[in-house]
């Protein structure tokens, strides 16, 4: 394993600087100390990356962490707010919603796949990447952890962790309520109330209302394509069921639905006044080049509906904790869209200067999922800390891809049953499969402190996911009036496969003092891995793709880091990591368009070597600043698909992350305050390929806050601008010119009351 000169040298200076700061800062607060006005400013950051209430500054882990009012005064909102908070972390957005691409450390999410990250939501591991971008309300902290977590996450948490916790019952009556007016006719409207139902039990219902008409349009049919409205309900009841004994029952309810697979075709030379291609210049492969209007003669739409409804228990003994984890989830997505070249043209009217028949094009995905998960963990005040458990899940998972001639009479929504002879929209491609797949796991956690000042730590946790996949027997190619032309795959088949890893952590902390740590670690993770749909391993052959196999092969990880923690001065933190990983078969997309199929392929190997740095300041009692700096450098070792791609920068993966914020908060009158803030981040340049046909230039995005509010915290009044400079970039670029748009300059002016 290799870790490059350059970066070393960096952490070494990093850590030089640290240690000079703890010296003066040590120096400080000894003459602080003959000062009875001086005190610390920065309170202690709690964290529970590791199971277990700790300080941020004592936990060997990367971690980025927001609480209650960080999230408040950043306007986290979305997963998009709080990763551009965060440095090593990226997330492009794209296609409908629950598809999205988080990239962390040089690894990266691919479209239909697991995310390299496990996320968790009030002790509930989320089972599918679907459900992620739900919109972010009422909560009570985020914790970013980068680096292999799946010795404490399990699966998927190959590259990191977030954790997210929502806000809990009070003792007390409190609440708020908040409305949204913005660009593009955006309405928001969200609540909460929080309270007493008895002495031992607490309550907390939240909802959250959102409606916008959109920013980007389709100039031929006169309307926004990515128009978006999204209901959120979430209840909370806590029960003190006795002196040692707690319950805690949530349930939660998304309804989403919106504009879809709004792409733009680049080798499609488009007459903007009719929508029709004028040409076809198969050379335009430019992730820069970027189309903010559309001319499909279709409008996509999307509908999601998620839910989840999870208790915990909690039962407190001399000894130790018993927690129990049970959560039942459900999301079902429709998605469907104009197909590829994405233009006005049709099946009765087709691009005049080639044979493109622009058909349409469905996906609907619908997902019910089990878990449960019970851990025992020590008590915290003891010098071997321990925590073991088990972890459970079977989900049953239904996928269906179309294509369908476009008649000119819109895009019918299929679901389990194609639409064969359909007068209308008949389909023309049917894939589906159900898929059974069952996980369990085993767990443990150690933590002992040979000295006051170190700290040994090993957790390891074996997983195995057993896969069974079956293939709808209707799979297969007709024509428009319903007869089969010819098989897709083998229609009927039952597929099965298991992905097994032992993912064991070590970890080694050193309190240099009470401010100051440093810790190293080394790790493993695995990515499970799935089944594409049947059949498309033959059909990437026959597009010229070969290699393609209708199962991907499980992601294996092995990582390597150094890091530093500190706090002085009272007013600053710092901490610094490096690390190395080495990546075996990780997974990439590939789209064929000519006949919707969506495949999976294994890059066999990719090195990754890079570090992240962050600083916070609390300047003066007016005054905070941040700053933060991620390094990826994702090198192709080996690719069995095409060897000419070795020597490459991985895909999705831009080669560093900065984000630096300024904020001010303070009072005008007695009574009336000022709030002001402003985030810059800047995300490096990025290939979408592993052939590296095209990058994305460096993005450098501008998010400004400004308003008024009451000292007293009663009220506020603040707007905000995102994407300030208007930048113009793509969001995502897919192999073969599709282009997906991002954002352009948006504004929003939020009033909030609290009571």
């Amino acid at each position: 394993m290799r870790i490059y000169t350059p970066v070393i040298s960096t952490f070494l200076a990093c850590l030089s600087l640290i240690s000079i700061d703890v010296v003066l800062a040590q120096d400080d607060g000894q003459a602080a100390s003959s000062d009875s006005q001086e005190t610390s400013l920065l309170e202690e950051v709690i964290v529970t990356a590791r199971g277990r209430k700790e300080s941020l500054l004592e936990v060997p882990i990367s971690e980025t962490v927001f609480n209650a009012e960080a999230i408040e005064t950043a306007r986290i909102k979305t997963i998009d707010d709080f990763i551009a908070l965060t440095p090593g972390v990226t997330i492009s957005n794209a296609q409908d919603a629950g598809t999205n691409f988080i990239t962390i450390r040089g690894m990266s999410q691919t479209r239909n796949g697991e995310p390299p990250v496990a996320v968790v939501v009030d002790d509930v591991l989320q089972v599918n990447s679907r459900a992620f971008d739900q919109a972010l309300f009422d909560l009570q902290s985020i914790e970013v952890l980068r680096g292999p977590q799946g010795a404490l996450y399990g699966r998927n948490a190959t590259n990191g962790a977030i954790i997210i916790n929502t806000a809990t019952p009070t003792d007390e009556f409190q609440g708020y309520v908040q409305g949204t007016y913005g660009d593009g006719d955006e309405y928001a409207f969200e609540a909460s109330v929080s309270g007493p139902i008895s002495e031992d039990v607490g309550y907390r219902v939240s909802m959250r209302y959102y409606d916008r008409d959109g920013y980007l349009d389709n100039v031929i049919l006169n309307k926004k394509t990515d128009y978006s409205e999204e209901f959120n309900f979430r209840g909370h009841l806590s029960w003190a069921v006795s002196d040692r004994l707690s319950a805690d029952l949530r349930a939660s309810v998304t309804q989403t639905d919106g504009g879809s697979l709004n792409y733009t075709y680049q080798p499609a030379v488009v007459d903007m006044n009719t929508g029709f291609p004028v040409a076809f210049d198969f050379s335009i492969a430019d992730a820069d080049l970027v189309q903010q209007d559309f001319v499909a003669n279709n409008l996509g739409y999307d509908e999601r509906d998620v839910s989840q409804v999870s208790l915990r228990l909690n039962y407190e003994m001399d000894w130790a904790v018993l927690r129990s984890v049970t959560a039942w989830d459900q999301l079902e997505q429709l998605s469907a869209a104009d197909q590829f070249p994405y233009t006005y043209a049709s099946s009765i009217t087709p691009a005049p200067p080639f044979p493109f028949f622009d058909g349409t094009q469905t996906q609907h995905v619908d997902v019910d999922a089990f878990s449960q998960e019970l851990r025992l963990t020590s008590l915290d005040d003891q010098r071997l800390r321990w925590m073991v458990g088990g972890y459970f899940l079977q989900t049953d998972r239904y996928i269906s891809s179309t294509v369908g001639a476009d008649l000119e009479q819109g895009v019918l929504g299929v679901k389990r049953s194609p639409y064969l002879g359909d007068s209308s929209n008949p389909t023309t491609s049917w894939i589906a499969d159900d898929n059974d797949n069952t996980a369990w796991a085993l767990f443990f956690n150690l933590a002992y402190d040979a000295t006051e000042k170190l700290e040994l730590a090993f957790a390891g946790r074996y997983d195995k996911d057993e896969r069974k996949q079956t293939v709808d027997d209707r799979q297969g190619a007709y024509d428009n009036d319903g007869n089969l032309l010819a098989a897709i795959g083998v229609p009927g088949k039952v597929n099965k496969a298991d992905f097994s890893l032992f993912q064991p952590k070590l970890s080694v902390r050193y309190a240099v003092s009470d401010d100051f740590s440093i810790y190293g670690s080394w790790g493993k993770g695995f990515r499970s891995g799935q089944f594409n749909q049947n059949g498309v391993g033959e059909i990437a052959a026959s597009a010229g793709i070969p290699g393609v196999e209708d199962v991907l092969d499980q992601e294996e990880s092995e990582t390597f880091e150094l890091g530093a923690k500190t706090q002085f001065g009272g007013r600053f933190s710092l901490s610094a990591a490096i690390f190395n990983t080495e990546v075996k078969n990780a997974p990439y997309f590939v789209f064929i368009g000519g006949v919707g199929a969506q495949v999976l392929v294994g890059i066999d190997q990719v090195d990754i070597t890079g570090g992240e740095l962050e600083l916070s300041a609390h300047l003066n009692d007016n005054w905070n600043a941040y700053m933060g700096v991620g390094i990826s450098d994702a090198e192709i070792k080996k690719y069995t698909l095409n060897p000419a791609a070795v020597g490459n920068e991985a895909p999705y993966v831009p080669e560093s992350t900065f984000n630096l914020g300024l904020q001010y908060r303070g009072a005008i009158t007695d009574s009336l305050g000022l709030f002001a803030r402003v985030d810059y981040e800047r995300r490096g340049e990025q290939f979408w390929d592993p052939e590296n046909t095209t990058s994305r230039s460096a993005l450098d995005l501008v998010r400004l806050r400004a308003g008024i509010e009451s000292n007293d915290g009663v009220w506020s009044l603040i707007g905000t601008i995102d994407n300030a400079t208007d930048e113009i970039y793509n969001s995502e670029w897919v192999l073969g010119g599709f282009a997906h748009a991002g954002f352009p300059r948006v504004w929003h002016i939020d009033l909030r009351y609290n009571f």
